[in-house]
This record gives C-alpha cells, sequence and structure tokens, in this order.
C-alpha cells in the first residue's frame, strides 16, 4: 500500500501570529531535506498549494537520495500549476530510500509565487539560487532559510501489514529547540526506538487544540493530518502549552481547564470512533519562558489541573509523562536546566530525547494483521 514515510504540517504565510517571517519565490531553485521516517523502494512527493493565493508553476522538480536520483513527473509531464487551495502528487519515483535517511527534494519555481505556503519551524534548512538547478549536485550561491515551503508529504509504497503512528502536536513534537539538521526531534528519538513500523511528525510549532493560529486548530486539522493517513493505528497528542501561553501575548485569558479537557476528550473519540489509539502526553513545563506573558500563574495552574486529569483519566490508551520526564524537580513548573534549550519553553536534543523515552513502548505496537 502507500503510506506515509513522511508529513510536514503546513500553515498559512497569512496568519496575524508569525513566528517565522513568510516569503515567496521567482526563477529560483528551492532545495530541502526531508527525513524520511519510513522507506520504501517506490516513492511519490505530495506538494502542496493550500494556502496560496495565486497558482503555483513548478517548472521542473526531482529527488535524491544516497541511492541516485529522479526527475519528478506530474501525469506524466516534467511541469505542473497547481491552483490556490489545492494538492498536487508525483507520479511514482522508481528511487529506493531507506528509513531514517533524507531525501533531496529541488524544485525550480520560475514565476512570483506570492508568499508560501510553509512549516515554519522544522529545524531543517532549506537552500535557494536563482535559476534552474534541479539536476545540480550543489547550488551555486544559495542562500539559507530555517522553513520547509510547498511539501506535505511523501509516500512510499511499503507492505500491507504496516503500521503508521502519528505525532500530533505542537513545537514539541515539530521539534523546535532541538539542533537544526541533526534530526534530533522528540519524533526522530522515537522512531529510533522502534522496531516495527514508524512516527510520521504533523507537528506545528504554536498550534493549540482548541483555538486557530499558529496553523488550524487540532480539532480542525486532525481528518486532515491524522485520519486520511493509510496505515495509521496510533496518534499521539501534545497539546496545551500554546492554549495557556499564547493568549498572553495579545492580553487574552488562557484557555481554562474544562475547555481543555472537554477539547481532549472530543479528540480521543473521534480517534477511537476512526479505531486508532490515542496516546496522550501531559503538558510540558513552561514557567520559565523568557517572552513575556506567555508564563502566568494562572496558565501554569491549569496545566497542573490538567496534567492530574490526564494521569488518571481512562479516556486515553495510554499516557506518557513528559512533564514528569523533563521536569526540574526543585521547581516542576519549569523545564530541567539540562533539557531546555535556554528560552524556558523548548526542549533541547537531550530533553527531546528525554521526550521520547518517556513513550512506553508496550503502547506502541505498530503492527497491522
Amino acid at each position: 500500500m502507500w503510506t506515509a514515510g513522511f508529513r510536514s504540517a503546513v500553515i498559512s504565510p497569512y496568519e496575524h501570529i508569525q513566528l517565522t517571517e513568510p516569503r515567496g519565490f521567482a526563477d529560483q531553485t528551492l532545495r530541502q531535506a526531508l527525513h524520511m521516517a519510513g522507506g520504501g523502494e517506490l516513492l511519490r512527493v505530495r506538494l502542496t498549494n493550500r494556502y496560496g493565493r495565486t497558482p503555483l508553476t513548478i517548472a521542473a522538480a526531482s529527488a535524491a537520495t544516497d541511492r541516485g536520483r529522479a526527475t519528478l513527473t506530474f501525469d506524466g509531464a516534467e511541469s505542473l500549476t497547481i491552483p490556490p487551495g489545492e494538492e498536487a502528487v508525483s507520479d511514482p519515483a522508481h528511487l529506493p530510500v531507506n528509513p531514517g535517511a533524507d531525501l533531496h527534494l529541488s524544485l525550480y519555481l520560475p514565476e512570483p509565487t506570492g508568499l508560501a505556503t510553509y512549516s515554519h519551524r522544522p529545524m531543517q534548512t532549506a537552500h535557494i539560487a536563482r535559476g534552474n538547478h534541479v539536476t545540480s549536485p550543489t547550488l551555486p550561491e544559495a542562500e539559507q532559510a530555517d522553513a520547509r515551503f510547498y511539501v506535505s508529504g511523501v509516500d512510499v509504497l511499503a507492505p500491507d501489514d504496516t503500521a503508521i503512528a502519528v505525532a500530533f502536536g505542537d513545537s514539541w513534537f515539530e521539534g523546535v529547540g532541538s539542533t537544526t539538521g541533526a534530526d534530533n526531534r522528540s519524533v526522530d528519538f522515537l522512531n529510533r526506538r522502534l522496531q516495527h513500523g514508524w512516527v510520521v511528525n504533523q507537528g506545528i510549532s504554536g498550534n493549540r487544540l482548541l483555538k486557530d493560529e499558529v496553523g488550524e486548530h487540532a480539532l480542525a486539522r486532525f481528518d486532515r493530518d491524522v485520519l486520511s493517513i493509510p496505515g495509521v493505528t496510533h496518534v499521539l497528542v501534545h497539546f496545551g502549552i500554546n492554549d495557556l501561553g499564547l493568549p498572553g501575548l495579545s492580553g487574552e485569558p488562557p484557555a481554562t481547564a474544562d475547555a481543555l479537557i472537554e477539547g481532549f476528550t472530543t479528540l480521543a473519540h473521534r480517534a477511537h470512533q476512526a479505531g486508532l489509539k490515542i496516546l496522550a502526553a501531559t503538558i510540558g513545563p513552561f514557567a520559565g519562558a523568557v517572552h513575556p506573558g506567555i508564563s502566568t500563574p494562572e496558565g501554569l495552574a491549569t496545566r497542573r489541573q490538567v496534567n492530574d486529569w490526564i494521569r488518571t483519566t481512562d479516556t486515553f490508551d495510554a499516557v506518557f509523562d513528559v512533564a514528569r520526564a523533563v521536569e526540574n524537580p526543585e521547581a516542576p513548573d519549569h523545564i530541567h536546566p539540562t533539557l531546555d534549550v535556554g528560552d524556558g519553553m523548548h526542549l533541547n536534543d537531550k530533553g527531546a530525547q528525554a521526550m521520547a523515552d518517556a513513550v512506553d513502548l508496550r503502547t506502541l505496537t505498530l503492527r497491522r494483521a
């Protein structure tokens, strides 16, 4: 079956809350490394103009791994135009890729694109060069951008019994705080522990359970980013920090405990209706957040209340206690100093590994009949 070997949750460049600067392209080659969770002998690349306001023209595209390079075609053509709000899937390419390997995707964008649909904090660097260089081993005089553009995923042809999990959440999944380009996101560490199946990363930095921005909120994007994936059997969720912290930047009150509990319960119900097992993380500590307004006594009290509920409810199939795994025992609302990247609300590489290690693999058995 075709299933997700890689996924990237995308956002609109027109949102009011912007954690990175949106951009567009014109007469440029865009090259991006995609760290594959799963592999296969054949692949298809998924491109997206979901939030674009003008048609997106791609004049040439290629994919490369350590096992070769392939020209990508779309319905047999080497160029395509994706209308605003739409996506496109390449024809199958005979390009073997291994789990844990990087796929290097090159797109030549000949015309002004307008602001790009993107993943804004992937902890991966895109390289951009003037002109068409999709077949060049290196890009001349390339500029860099710490974002991912126009890519929503890579499909691989996998055995029918392949089981997939989705890491569905915020920056603690997307990887903010981990070393750029090192593939040390919590999801990467979790995949290194698995013997069967894999986990694709649908984290969005700043994403909320209950309210849009950054990105569509969890309940709105659940069908697209989780249920649409063939072979999915489990979903891991980490939400709440941004429901409690982001409102402080605009002077709004944080989400209430009752509202968060209702949202988590709805998410679990929808997962169970679809036949999935759902593993919930406790909400990570953020008392040391350096940005004013994020860490408030009210928000931290709600975090503790919701975490007590997560630990004791039977709403989920399992809980992985991220909060306990990364907290400072002497100040539990704070990340442990050795695991804090330095901003008080994101994990460094060691912290990302501690988050991954909090998952009991007995609750994440990725096998299908």
